[in-house]
This record gives structure tokens, C-alpha cells and sequence, in this order.
């Protein structure tokens, strides 16, 4: 089976149209959504419309959580934290009840799905080996997905008992970036739809064939404009407007 894996859309929804247009071309046969459909951006509810019509599995994200009102927002940037709480004033009742009913993690064909880890589905930001590695030996799956870094990335891990390769290691992803996943243990990140923050603004998704066992990673150019102007328009932070350009 062929799935499409998308994460951290954040309310962008000239990303998410553009990604999709991409994987209608790919021919996916399912779409899993990491979480964090909302948050940052200014377009909530239409995201979430084409998140609940489009998706087969979403999981549930830290600032869905928060534009529940069902998380903490203190330890959020002051950006982020104003885009939660307009988030909370703008989102309709739809959209609240869809990311209401959703949990940060999962399982779709034998494969781990986590927001953020699966140590902490919420909140951990998975950047390092040792971390990876930590999470690795949790997980109960060989392989699993994870997203919330906004990072396209991924890490490995063969034997432990071969103390040459004990241990993950892991790289950053490009476009075109293909991973053969038949055999070891594996947490990759198929990166931000609707705000990367590993240098390309382009929108990020993972194609990912469950019969060839094979990954890859695919960015998508969108119009950025598009994006910028309502985040202008509603009052946020120009800050999330402004960073999109640069991927950061």
C-alpha cells in the first residue's frame, strides 16, 4: 500500500492544497496526518475541512491541544502562544469537534505514528541520536513516523548486539531522498507541510510503500504570498508570516 505522510500543516492552507495536489499525482492510496493541523497560520477551519475529508488517520497535535484550550501554552513563544489563542477565538465548532476527537498517537499497517515521540507523543522534539535511540527502544513497532520538529529527517537502527553498529544515527532528508526500510528500526519525520524550519520553505510530505518497504521524501513548491497575507490580515505575529520565506 502507498500512503502519503503529512505533518504540521498549521493552519497554512496554500501548503497543504499544493502537497495534495502532489500526492493525487503520486497515486497514494491513503493519507496519514501527523497533527498540528492548526496553530501559527490563520486559516484553521479550512484546513481542518480538507484534513477531515482527505485524511484516512490524523493524529493530534500540541497546538491543536492548545487551541482546544486542553494544554499549558506558558512554555510557548509569544508568537505561538498568540497564534493559540487567536486560534481558540477563530476556529469554528467543526473544527474543534474533529481535533476534540483525535489522539496524539497510533498505529495504521504494523507502523508507530506519533506526533512528537513515542516517549512522549506530545511534546518531545526528536532531533538527536541519543534521543532517537532512547525512543527506539519504547516503541513497540519496528518502524514508526513521527513529526513536531518540522524537520525532514530520519534514524536507524540495526543490531544492537553488533557493537560496530550499536546505536542510531540519523541525517536530514532532501528531496529525492529514498530509504530502504525492509530490515532495522526506524523513526523518520517526513518534515513541515505548513512551516519547515530545516532551511527549505517548500512544503514537506513522505511517500511511503508498505509492500516495497521504501520512503521517500518529496518537498513542493507554493505560493508563500498566499500564505503570509491572512497571518498579516488576522493581526498575528509578523514573525510567522516572515518566516516562511526562509524555511526557518
Amino acid at each position: 500500500m502507498r500512503a502519503a505522510v503529512i505533518s504540521d500543516i498549521h493552519s497554512n492552507l496554500p501548503a497543504l492544497e499544493s502537497v495534495l495536489e502532489s500526492i493525487d499525482s503520486a497515486g497514494a492510496e491513503e493519507i496519514w496526518c501527523l497533527g498540528d493541523v492548526v496553530g501559527y497560520g490563520a486559516e484553521p477551519d479550512a484546513c481542518t475541512n480538507l484534513v477531515r475529508s482527505r485524511c484516512d488517520v490524523c493524529l493530534v497535535g500540541n497546538h491543536d491541544l492548545a487551541a482546544l484550550g486542553r494544554l499549558d501554552i506558558s512554555s510557548f513563544s509569544a508568537a505561538a502562544a498568540a497564534a493559540a489563542r487567536w486560534t481558540q477565538e477563530a476556529a469554528g465548532e467543526e473544527t474543534t469537534d474533529f481535533l476534540g476527537a483525535l489522539e496524539p498517537s497510533g498505529v495504521r499497517c504494523d507502523i508507530g505514528l506519533f506526533h512528537a515521540s513515542p516517549r512522549d507523543p506530545v511534546w518531545e522534539y526528536v532531533l538527536s541520536t541519543d534521543q532517537a535511540d532512547s525512543c527506539m527502544d519504547v516503541q513497540a513497532q519496528r518502524v514508526s513516523l513521527i513529526g513536531h520538529s518540522h524537520v525532514a529527517l530520519f534514524f536507524v537502527r540495526t543490531d544492537p548486539a553488533d557493537e560496530v553498529a550499536a546505536g542510531a544515527r540519523g541525517a536530514q532528508a532532501g528531496e529525492g531522498s529514498e530509504l530502504d526500510i525492509k530490515s532495522a528500526t526506524w523513526l523518520i519525520n517526513p518534515g513541515s507541510v505548513g512551516q519547515p524550519r530545516d532551511g527549505d520553505p517548500r512544503a514537506a510530505w513522505l511517500e511511503l510503500d508498505t509492500d516495497a518497504a521504501t520512503a521517500r521524501f518529496h518537498r513542493v513548491d507554493y505560493d508563500i504570498d498566499a500564505a503570509a497575507a491572512p497571518i498579516l490580515e488576522a493581526g498575528l505575529p509578523k514573525h510567522l508570516a516572515s518566516r516562511l520565506y526562509s524555511g526557518q
